[in-house]
């Protein structure tokens, strides 16, 4: 019998409130361990705690983004659980009346690369649908390897402002997991309520998952895997978790409903516990939080200062700049990227030429030093001035790439680094013809050779030439000339 998974996400997206849920306590990563706490998140008896509201408006802005209905009238519940890092004995979440619900994300088809993720702005995707969103706090964090044979506890967590993102379990394979995940990720980022740093904890993704006959309408018995600590994790975690359960049921086992936790050393997921349901947590309204009221005038505010996202730029890159789908995609990986491309394409006038400095030399010296496009040195008029030079004429492509490199060490423009270092492109016919013709001269072998019809020669030959005059022979000129010479 051939089996078919079924896979739902729970995601948890720290916001950038500045201040913890519902104390004014700091959010900072990395603080020393229990120094960003208060008697509110330590759950000391008589501490009140206060909504956060600009965790309330982060978390309507995600699910607007999301293409979620929001609910003005929303309830905070306390969901109960034991736990080391719990200090109250319970989380402060929302239950049955959460923020948002019946929202959708589109995920471009197939196996989630950059060509059918870029496809995706043109051609088909695949709509995950999202159950529902809703704000609660963090818990603390349990370290096991601090000191030998006992557990630590650091409480900064506690309380930290985060939304959880429920989806349907609309995904039909690990890789479309992964891929809607990298796609959710890029959109939060877009929306700016998240740094979505897996490594801080930041975004952190449990599974549900389950297996069916191929074509069953009927949904199996589920398992939840948790402790995923990056994307491509959560794929392996996956593929692990579906074939032990086809495995299970073609030998004639059952599936039974337990929490798993993933190790990545191992590349093996192992039980936790059994799988809570709703009743386990006892929930019930917080009794020291009002209802959240959300005012409609407010969120259509929000709604009207939300950003264009991926879906909707990777749309009009392909159609405002004629752009190849690869670089679409590159270009609009990041927020960031996509608007310096944009300023840069501009003051050009020429949307390929800055689309393609953005993505190699740009990128690759971003990718160097591991810094972000906002500490990139050269703005984006001045590189626009380099690739004006280029397309004039004045100074080559490969003399273009030492002036750009000058420009991010020195902060001159490649304007006053051509006249200063006197790296004009040489159009002397004259000049030209005679280092071709030294360079002929010097190597008469590959002359024969490429005379005899071995014609890929010519890049050796337009190599020394380019030498010869330290990259300033015009190279359209160049190549000509060389040609002319050489008989060809």
């Amino acid at each position: 019998m051939r089996y078919e998974p079924v896979i739902g996400l729970e995601i948890h997206v720290q916001l950038k409130a500045g201040s913890k849920m519902f104390c004014g306590d700091s959010a900072e990563f990395g603080a020393p361990p229990n120094t960003n706490v208060c008697p509110v998140c330590l759950g000391l008896p008589g501490a009140l705690p206060v909504i956060n509201r600009r965790a309330v408006e982060l978390g309507v802005r995600a699910a607007l983004g999301l293409n979620c209905s929001i609910h003005r009238t929303s309830i905070f519940a306390r969901k109960n659980y034991f736990y080391p890092d719990l200090p109250k004995g319970y989380q402060i979440t929302q239950y049955d009346h959460p923020l948002a619900t019946g929202g959708w994300l589109d995920v471009p088809s197939g196996n989630g690369s950059a060509d059918a993720a870029a496809g995706g702005a043109r051609d088909a995707s695949r709509r995950v649908r999202v159950r529902r969103i809703h704000l609660e706090e963090d818990a603390g964090k349990s370290i096991h390897d601090r000191f030998p044979g006992r557990t630590a506890v650091d409480l900064n967590r506690a309380g930290v402002a985060l939304i959880e993102i429920v989806t349907e379990p609309d995904l039909a394979s690990p890789a479309e997991a992964r891929a809607f995940l990298t796609r959710l990720k890029q959109v939060l980022e877009y929306l700016d309520v998240s740094d979505c740093d897996m490594e801080k904890g930041s975004l952190r993704v449990d599974a549900n998952v389950s297996v069916r006959p191929a074509g069953s309408e009927r949904l199996g018995t589920k398992t939840e895997v948790k402790n995923m600590n990056s994307f491509s994790n959560v794929e392996r975690a996956l593929n692990f978790e579906i074939e032990r359960q086809v495995a299970l049921l073609e030998s004639g086992g059952r599936v039974e409903p337990e929490t798993l936790l993933w190790d990545a050393d191992r590349g093996e997921a192992r039980p936790m516990r059994s799988k809570e349901e709703s009743h386990d947590y006892r929930y019930f309204p917080e009794p020291d939080l009002p209802p959240l009221v959300l005012d409609t005038a407010e969120v259509e505010r929000i709604r009207g200062e939300l950003p264009e996202l991926p879906a909707e730029k990777e749309r009009r890159f392909l159609e405002q700049y004629g752009l190849p789908v690869y670089d679409v995609q590159v270009l609009t990986a990041t927020r960031e990227v996509a608007d310096y491309f944009e300023a840069v394409a501009a003051a050009s006038e020429d949307p390929k030429a800055a689309s393609n400095w953005v993505m190699t030399e740009v990128l690759a010296w971003l990718n160097q030093r591991q810094c972000a496009i906002t500490e990139f040195p050269i703005p984006p008029a001045e590189l626009a001035g380099l690739l004006r030079l280029v397309r004039e004429g004045t100074v080559s492509t490969s003399l273009a790439r030492t002036v750009f490199t000058k420009m991010a060490e020195t902060g001159r423009t490649a304007a006053a680094i051509v006249e200063e270092e006197g790296l004009t492109q040489v159009r002397d016919l004259d000049q030209i013809e005679r280092w071709a013709e030294e360079v002929i001269a010097a190597h008469p072998g590959e002359a024969e050779r490429y005379r005899a019809g071995e014609e890929r020669l010519l890049g050796f030959f337009m190599g020394q030439v380019m030498r010869r005059s330290q990259g300033k022979a015009d190279p359209r000129q160049a190549t000509e000339v060389l040609c002319r010479k050489l008989g060809g």
